[in-house]
Formats: C-alpha cells, sequence, structure tokens
C-alpha cells in the first residue's frame, strides 16, 4: 500500500481546524487566512488569558477549485483566529474597536526573537498592521460557522 499526501479536496467541505507551532505551520494558516475580513470590533486581547482572538469572514481558498469545477458560487466562512501566548498588542493604521472599519488580512508572519519568543505580525491592506509580542508562537484558526456564498461572487484576486 503507498501513502500518498493530501490534497485540498480531500477535505471536502469539513471545518477547518488548524493549529500552527513553526512558521512552516503559520505559513498554511497565513494562505487560508488571506483576503479574510473583519470589523475592526471584532479583534480582542484577553490579556489574563494571554491570548488575542478575531472573528474572521474566511475566503474558502482550499474550495476555490472545486467550486470552479462544479460551476457553483465561491464561499467564505466565519473563523476564529487566535494567538496564545500573547504579552504585548500593538497596532498600526487600525482603528480599533471602530465597527465600521472593515479590515482585510494580507498575511500572518512570525518575526522570531532570541528564544522562544517573537511576533506574529498580522499585515492588513492598507498599511495597516497588528503586532502581536508573544513567548512561544502557538496560533490557531478554526471554521465556527457553516460556509456560505461570497457576496461578491468571486475570487479575491491580486494584480501581480
Amino acid at each position: 500500500m503507498t501513502q500518498q499526501d493530501a490534497r485540498f479536496e480531500d477535505g471536502g467541505d469539513r471545518p477547518l481546524n488548524l493549529g500552527a507551532l513553526d512558521t512552516e505551520d503559520l505559513q498554511v494558516v497565513s494562505t487560508l487566512a488571506q483576503d479574510a475580513i473583519f470589523p475592526a470590533s471584532e479583534m480582542q486581547w484577553l490579556a489574563k488569558e494571554r491570548r488575542f482572538a478575531v472573528l474572521l469572514n474566511r475566503f474558502r481558498w482550499e474550495d476555490k477549485t472545486a467550486a470552479e469545477r462544479r460551476k457553483r458560487s465561491v464561499e467564505r466562512v466565519q473563523s476564529l483566529l487566535a494567538v496564545d501566548n500573547v504579552v504585548a498588542v500593538a497596532s498600526q493604521g487600525v482603528e480599533r474597536g471602530d465597527a465600521d472599519t472593515i479590515l482585510s488580512v494580507l498575511s500572518v508572519s512570525f518575526e522570531p526573537g532570541e528564544d522562544a519568543d517573537g511576533a506574529v505580525i498580522l499585515t492588513l491592506a492598507g498599511d495597516g498592521a497588528i503586532r502581536l509580542k508573544v513567548e512561544a508562537l502557538e496560533v490557531t484558526l478554526k471554521d465556527v460557522t457553516r460556509p456560505y456564498k461570497a457576496p461578491s461572487k468571486t475570487a479575491p484576486s491580486h494584480p501581480e
């Protein structure tokens, strides 16, 4: 019996529940969170729990090819992006708490420190960024609703 790597199609319509403990894992989370949108009011730092969380409306990149092949609408899903071990939060170009401000995720990356510490950086469209100083890298991305048709009916695109 030969083993074969998993493919996006193998996931079907199951909700994502991914964890990242190193930069390689975080790249997968970043790819799946790219183009997620959220109101600034959906961010929360729970200082006592050392957790930063944001409720995203995530584009389902893992379903895009299947949707196109089956000629059905592309989808979004609400997902919780959580970062643990957070000791400080800073932002640039972000009006926190303003429900009218809609933000869009470009990437999630990690800048290592001297030991296991460092910073998780959420880079946002429009020159915004959120910097989360962490004692260790621990990020989760979990779908929390059923997928729904993307209101735009199209996949996000990026000019090259």
